[in-house]
């Protein structure tokens, strides 16, 4: 329908005076206005609604000034304390592991042997808990691009961890210096995944979105759990040890399975990583790979959510007035 398509380029005309920020939402509802109208068959009220749109004067209030800053403290809100829950998330698994542990050590001579496994295991229930309601919540938050969506959940994330870093400082063996660069090198690899996953989520490609932003999250806390366990211990020296005992070395080739080796305390029935350096790694690198778990899904829920074009039936949030 010719009348359709001018009165789109109309609309259209009319967004690009408006901030990035409230573009999308006004794109939406002005689609849903024309596409009311379009199915009555007035076309000409339909063209008199866009002209009037793309020749009144961008600071005219089409749209409610309070709804827009109810969604930006909603946004602030959920982007702010969204990482602290993670903080939480570990921690409370963290406790119910020392509960249940408690009462199966006593019972079960392998209790050890699943401690690792029942905390990832937790910390996963909890964090996906938390990714659905954050997929909710997403749904009234303000809609950006994806590179600022995926900064909006990053940044607030690295602001919990200096916190976090700050209070535990001296307390760990590693300390600061040992910690820093697997954390930055995480944050700064999440940035990309979270990206692509908005970029495929605002094309309706949600599912492959979710992939990706998955695979990508899981290939930045890899690579940071790598990082660590270079940084904090030394490579196997070539040549046999003089004492017969096993070295405090890991190997480097078993580097890709080190992340689920922190999650699952298993080789995966594989030779490499041994007992030995299973104890090592999980004793230098233990809450890191934990907090990772915890924030992967609630990061990925948001990107794909706060990007994910709204149906075009979708009730627009303020009523837009009847052209004259």
């Amino acid at each position: 329908m010719v009348t359709r398509r001018l009165a789109g380029s109309l609309l259209r005309a009319a967004a690009r005076r408006w901030p990035a920020e409230l573009r999308d939402d006004l794109v939406r509802e002005w689609d849903a206005e024309l596409h009311v109208l379009a199915g009555r068959g007035e076309r000409w009220r339909m063209l008199r609604f866009a002209a009037s749109l793309a020749t009144s004067r961008a600071g005219t209030p089409v749209v409610d000034r309070a709804v827009l800053h109810r969604r930006l403290r909603h946004t602030a809100g959920v982007l702010l304390l969204a990482p602290p829950a993670c903080v939480v998330v570990v921690v409370l698994a963290a406790a119910v592991l020392r509960v249940a542990f408690g009462a199966l050590d006593v019972r079960l001579d392998w209790a050890a042997a699943v401690q690792l496994p029942i905390w990832s295991g937790l910390t996963a229930g909890m964090a996906a808990l938390l990714a659905l309601l954050v997929t909710r919540a997403a749904r009234r938050t303000v809609r950006t691009g994806p590179l600022a969506t995926a900064l909006g959940v990053v940044l607030p994330i690295g602001l919990t961890v200096t916190v976090v870093l700050a209070a535990l400082a001296g307390r760990g063996e590693r300390g600061l210096p040992g910690t820093v660069p697997g954390l930055l090198l995480w944050l700064a690899l999440l940035v990309p995944a979270l990206w692509g996953a908005g970029l495929l989520a605002r094309r309706g490609r949600t599912r492959l979105a979710w992939a990706v932003g998955l695979l990508g999250a899981l290939v930045a806390a890899d690579a940071a759990v790598v990082l660590a366990v270079v940084s904090a211990i030394p490579a196997t020296p070539v040549g046999p040890v003089g004492d017969g005992l096993p070295p405090d070395t890991v190997d480097r080739i078993s580097a890709p399975l080190w992340l689920l080796t922190c999650w699952t305390d298993s080789s995966l029935g594989l030779p490499r990583p041994t007992a030995w350096e299973r104890f090592l790694i999980t004793d230098r690198v233990l809450v890191e790979p934990v907090f990772y778990l915890a924030c992967t899904p609630y990061a990925v829920a948001y990107a794909v959510a706060a990007a994910r074009p709204a149906p075009a039936a979708e009730p627009v949030p303020e009523p837009l007035p009847s052209p004259a």
